[in-house]
């Protein structure tokens, strides 16, 4: 473990943990509802990695908080003790904006995962690492769809358009730093997301620009999510459909 404050590490790790996790089960809800097979199954792999990647990152949170398991915190948090950004844990909408909120995602984790993994905490570098090959294939299969979508039929690309313009406004609390993210970059175990944004733009820039999509204008950002402060309504729907099992039957195992 890194020499850093375990208050600010455990936050940092629920952060990562809890942004894979949420959207790993958004992600998880079309299984068997995708419009074709093959998305069907591509679907369920991103989850099933997402969900991976939660197990590493919640793991070793529990660790540094102590008598904790990632179950633990997975299944056992209230709303209001999530730390995963807004733009995961909102609804999946069509297809189109599924895989919109996808690539946005997954452009910042192609970006964030490989300087992770090179942390001077070495269990985050190890998770970073594993985690970044995963991340690689994601952000590269999302733009292609994205690409084909926006850039396809006169309804895909309003479809994709429509999506984009009602995601945007979620992308700057990615970026949004505070004391936790500052402690991380001192320490050298995580970047300061603030200095991710220009490669950000130029990646999502670039993709958009091939599939014929327009950016909105304008700077405002949802916030909260990374905090705990603020949740949309959302967040809590889905945790009824995640965590009743382990509520109504504590400590249920087969």
């Amino acid at each position: 473990m890194a020499n850093v404050d375990k208050e600010m590490l455990a936050q940092f790790l629920l952060r990562m943990g809890d942004n894979s996790l949420i959207l790993g089960h958004r992600v998880s809800e079309w299984c068997g509802h995708a419009p074709v097979l093959e998305e069907d199954i591509a679907l369920a792999n991103t989850a099933l990695d997402l969900i991976g990647q939660t197990q590493l990152w919640l793991g070793y949170a529990a660790e540094v908080i102590g008598d904790k398991t990632a179950d633990d915190l997975a299944f056992l948090r209230d709303v209001w003790d999530f730390r995963n950004i807004l733009l995961v844990e909102l609804p999946n909408g069509d297809f189109g904006q599924t895989l919109m909120r996808q690539f946005l995602y997954d452009a910042y984790q192609s970006i964030l995962l490989p300087r992770l993994a090179k942390s001077s905490d070495p269990r985050v570098a190890e998770i970073a690492e594993k985690a970044s090959k995963e991340a690689a294939y994601h952000v590269e299969r999302s733009a292609d769809t994205v690409v084909g979508l926006g850039d396809g039929t006169e309804e895909s690309h309003a479809r994709m358009q429509t999506a984009l313009n009602k995601l945007w406004p979620y992308v700057g609390e990615i970026f949004a730093s505070d004391a936790v993210d500052a402690a991380m970059a001192a320490s050298g175990i995580a970047p300061d997301p603030a200095s991710l944004r220009a490669e950000y733009d130029a990646l999502v820039g670039n993709v958009m620009a091939e599939a014929t999509l327009t950016i909105p204008e304008g700077d405002f950002a949802h916030l909260g999510g990374r905090t705990g402060a603020t949740h949309t309504e959302h967040l809590g729907h889905l945790l009824t459909q995640m965590q009743w099992l382990q509520r109504a039957y504590p400590g249920a195992s087969w």
